[in-house]
């Protein structure tokens, strides 16, 4: 008889178990690529993660016959559940083998920890904050997976259907073909939207120069993503968190700020070189050439991903989005970039979808969050 034992994640050699599983499950999958060791490590770690202030996690692993078979981190947004009104517990960095016993298994221990503490729904996969990797990939398995996303086999879906669970929202992934030349046109309109909104463009030839204007970047995000689904909104350590990372990622040639009479940030756009081939490479570590790899992306890469788009809500619907896409993409252009990776966008958000249609695109992935109840 097949036994399968379940485990919470508290000691050092668990934790390793826990981030390196997806590693090994995909070893032999091309399109995979590795989340970076230490990022993970530090998102399951109270000290390290300040959504913990308003967060609980259960990480678990699964073991089948005394093997490790698959891997599930319950979440417990409160703040969430306050904002929306909801009681439901998340569950995210689910990777398992092809055994619905064992997504069985796992599902009902964070179906049971939430019930608990009074959830009566589960949903995800969804992470602890809108910055985290969310969605089940449900269309695109031979699509080269991105830094900013997860990769998983077709089964996945097909255990949480079996399982009961149901579609609560899809976000949708293009690929653009950048031009050899920007339209000129395109251009012009955008000079146009600058001279009858009277705005302006930060001018960064270093991310230092962004700093003075961080904090209401920040705060844009937070008033621009606060109807989306699932958000809430990022509190100042997790705010100081990604300041932080992007001080290290970032290339401020993809990076684009517009600015009102006021100095006050009106929009911004934030894009990055693709980071995927040097983590499949460094296999998810910085060390001993993964920093190198890392950079050497940033400064030499033929690939974008799109991270972050936002514009104040009194400004939308004028022109701005179009503005920070035309700075990004002329310098992307000049770059030598081939290919813009949009990131998953949600399929109802028409609006966002929409500032694609001067390009040619190509719509190759779709990505699904689950919801089902939790039975008495």
């Amino acid at each position: 008889m097949n036994m399968i034992e379940l485990k919470e994640v508290k000691t050092k050699a668990e934790l390793k178990e826990f981030i390196g599983f997806p590693s090994k499950l995909y070893a032999d999958c091309p399109y995979y690529v590795p989340s970076l060791y230490i990022d993970e490590a530090e998102a399951l770690n109270p000290k390290k993660n300040a959504a913990f202030e308003y967060c609980e996690a259960r990480p678990m692993l699964a073991y089948k016959d005394g093997v490790l078979a698959g891997r599930i981190c319950g979440i417990l947004n409160h703040a969430y559940n306050q904002k929306w009104g909801k009681h439901r517990v998340r569950f995210n960095r689910w990777d398992v083998i092809d055994d619905i016993e064992v997504t069985r298994a796992l599902i009902n221990d964070i179906e049971k920890w939430g019930k608990s503490k009074g959830a009566d729904e589960i949903t995800g996969p969804i992470g602890f904050c809108d910055m985290d990797k969310q969605g089940l990939l449900v269309e695109g398995f031979e699509e080269m997976d991105l830094f900013i996303t997860t990769y998983n086999y077709p089964y996945y879906a097909q255990h949480l259907e079996q399982l009961g669970f149901k579609k609560d929202a899809d976000w949708v992934e293009m690929q653009i073909k950048m031009p050899e030349k920007l339209d000129e046109r395109i251009v012009k309109v955008s000079e146009g939207i600058m001279r009858k909104l009277k705005l302006r463009r930060l001018e960064i030839n270093s991310v230092k120069d962004a700093f003075p204007y961080v904090n209401q970047i920040f705060d844009l995000l937070n008033e621009a993503y606060a109807d989306l689904y699932g958000v809430v909104p990022l509190n100042e350590g997790q705010v100081e968190f990604y300041k932080n990372q992007f001080k290290v990622i970032l290339n401020p040639k993809f990076v684009s700020v517009v600015l009102n009479e006021q100095d006050e940030v009106v929009g911004f756009g934030i894009a990055a070189p693709s980071m995927a081939e040097a983590s499949i490479k460094s296999k998810g570590r910085l060390f001993p050439l993964g920093w190198y790899r890392i950079l050497h992306s940033i400064r030499k890469n033929d690939t974008l991903e799109l991270l972050l788009v936002a514009v104040k809500k009194e400004y939308q619907n004028k022109g701005v989005n179009s503005i920070l896409i035309t700075d990004i993409y002329k310098n992307a252009v000049e770059f030598g970039i081939k290919l813009a990776e949009t990131g998953p966008e949600l399929e109802l958000n028409e609006q966002v979808q929409a500032q694609w249609k001067r390009f040619e695109t190509r719509k190759h992935k779709r990505r699904r969050c689950y919801v089902k109840a939790i039975e008495d």
